[in-house]
């Protein structure tokens, strides 16, 4: 014999795997038109391609400091992808969290405070394998002082931000999925900003003790 389930059982079903987890009418439509959609990713994507350019700007403000030393320029592009993997990586798992309702308004913060300590471990680890390549490829030991901190920094923030950002989003009623694209330029602008600044403190330091 064929049983046949109607709504409300696979409603209650749902409520007894998961209380938490969202309902159907909770999801996202995915039977938006086609130009709403494009527009809604369109506009995201551009406002977010304008937001990058802000890299350059601070790229160009410190430009004395990086032609003196292009060892540190060398890095930048490992040093702002780690930011932006680890950060896509916690935003990706508070996304799944928030859809399948493991990530909860009661327990969001409990949520948040283990991403800070997965943040710290893992900005360890990220900054010792960095040191590591640094030695590796001969770096003077200066430069290899500022691109270790630099991406510890980089990485134990990225993991916060991109814990945070999706909680942010959903808070203010933007789509938590945005967060992922989000979170790599903003990154990118905190990395390049963190590591410059980050070296230009350490190098200073550095060449002010040798006088």
């Amino acid at each position: 014999s064929h049983e046949f389930r109607g709504d409300d059982d696979d409603e209650a079903e749902r409520l007894l795997r998961n209380p938490a987890a969202p309902s159907v009418e909770d999801l996202p439509s995915l039977e938006s038109s086609f130009v709403d959609d494009m527009k809604d990713r369109a506009s995201w994507l551009v406002g977010l391609m304008i937001l990058q350019s802000l890299s350059s700007f601070i790229i160009k403000r410190n430009e004395d400091m990086l032609e003196e030393h292009l060892v540190i320029v060398q890095f930048l592009t490992m040093l702002v992808g780690a930011g932006g993997n680890a950060g896509n990586q916690a935003s990706v798992r508070v996304i799944r969290g928030l859809a399948v309702g493991q990530v909860t308004d009661n327990n969001v913060l409990d949520f948040l405070k283990k991403e800070i300590g997965m943040g710290l471990l893992l900005a360890i680890i990220l900054g010792i394998s960095g040191c590591v390549r640094a030695f590796v490829f001969s770096t003077p030991l200066p430069e290899t002082m500022a691109i270790t901190m630099s991406l510890w920094s980089i990485v134990f923030i990225s993991v916060v931000v991109g814990a945070s950002l999706p909680v942010a989003m959903k808070f203010c009623s933007i789509d938590p999925a945005h967060s992922s694209t989000t979170i790599q330029v903003v990154m990118d602008i905190l990395g390049v900003t963190i590591t410059v600044h980050i070296s230009r403190m350490v190098l200073s330091f550095v060449e002010g003790h040798k006088h």
